[in-house]
């Protein structure tokens, strides 16, 4: 089943966690994705840092495709609109703790585990995966065994 991509949802998670923290929220934006507008005078290394704290926006929209707020940027108001595949992290300011986001991330979530296979094929061992006491319990789930 094809699920939507987890990053906007986490993206508003650790904004909502910066803030309740009482940090400033930056994200890093790399600006040469398709439908990023930010002041481009500004864009280093194709890359732009921005503050995106309620002090320093107005109108911020953290959507499923998009953030969008407006800005001052060198006392002038500028429209920021940045896709969510063009979010690179999010961090509090104070400390750098967030999260970095893979700049090639599917739409599928990438923790999604492979189809399950059949028992009958073998494992990199030359055994077979059904049984037996390599990571799988008879009824086929795998386990933790804690080796010393």
């Amino acid at each position: 089943m094809s699920m939507t991509s987890t990053r906007p949802y986490l993206i508003r998670a650790f904004y909502d966690w910066i803030v309740d923290n009482h940090c400033t929220p930056h994200v890093v934006v790399n600006a040469s994705v398709a439908g990023v507008e930010v002041p481009l005078e500004y864009v280093d290394g194709g890359q732009i840092v921005l503050n995106i704290a309620v002090t320093a926006v107005q109108g911020l929209r953290l959507g499923d495709q998009a953030i969008e707020f407006q800005a001052r940027f060198g006392g002038q108001v500028r429209r920021v609109y940045a896709p969510v595949s063009s979010i690179l992290a999010i961090y509090a300011k104070e400390n750098g703790r967030g999260m970095v986001f893979a700049e090639d991330e599917t739409e599928e979530d990438p923790l999604t585990p492979p189809p399950a296979t059949t028992a009958t094929q073998s494992d990199e061992n030359g055994g077979s995966s059904k049984g037996g006491r390599r990571g799988k319990r008879a009824g086929g789930r795998p386990h933790l065994t804690v080796v010393k």
